[in-house]
Order: structure tokens, then sequence, then C-alpha cells
């Protein structure tokens, strides 16, 4: 069973950039697609970036398109999202999650979570 954990999160001024990575554990984490979510305060959870099992294929939230980068090494499993240009409503928990199936923008599509990192931007 893959196991994952993020770590990377922290308070920074808009404009600025922050790295989050996902570690995870298990020895098929290379069959997984993996996606970031985030969720603000009173909000639901929602897509922000997506990678295929295979890194060759990715997709993003227009909200944070030209801004933020996913990117893959499975030969350390490990999926990093590299966040530019932060706004302050990029404010949230940020949470990467993995899915057996193909890469997918929905939630419930996602078996296994990472316990969340919280990313502050402020203004």
């Amino acid at each position: 069973q893959v196991q994952l954990v993020e770590s990377g999160g922290g308070l920074v001024q808009a404009g600025g950039s922050l790295r989050l990575p996902c570690a995870a554990s298990g020895r098929t984490f290379n069959r997984y697609s993996v996606g970031w979510f985030r969720q603000a305060p009173g909000k639901g959870r929602e897509f922000v970036a997506g990678i295929l099992w295979s890194g060759d294929s990715t997709y993003y939230a227009e909200s944070v398109k030209g801004r933020f980068t996913i990117s893959r090494d499975n030969a350390k499993n490990t999926v990093s999202l590299q966040m530019n240009s932060l706004k302050p409503e990029d404010t949230a928990v940020y949470y990467c999650a993995a899915s057996i199936a193909t890469m997918t923008t929905t939630a419930r599509s996602y078996n296994v979570w990472g316990q969340g990192t919280q990313v502050t931007v402020s203004s």
C-alpha cells in the first residue's frame, strides 16, 4: 500500500514561491497517477494539478496554469509541486493524492491521501 507525506508548506509573501514535495512509500508508486488538491477554510477540496503515472502527461486547474508546475521522479518515489507567483487566494491546505486509475480531477477517484501541508500567502 502506498503512503504519502507532504512537506514544504509555510508562510510566503504574494509573488513569492514555494516547492511542495510529496514523498511516497511503497514499491508500486510508479503505477499511480498523482494529484495535488487544496482546501481553503470554509471551501471544498479543489483540484490543482495532476500527473500521469509515467510522468508523460500533466494537467492544471485554470487558476494555477502558468504559475504552478507538477513533476515526479519515480526512481525517488517523489512528486513535487513548484508554486511561483503566489497569490493570497492560493492560501489553503495542500494535499497530494494517488490514484491507481488514470489521472483525474475528481477527488473521490483518489484512494490514497497525505496529511496535508499549510500554505499561507500574505498580501
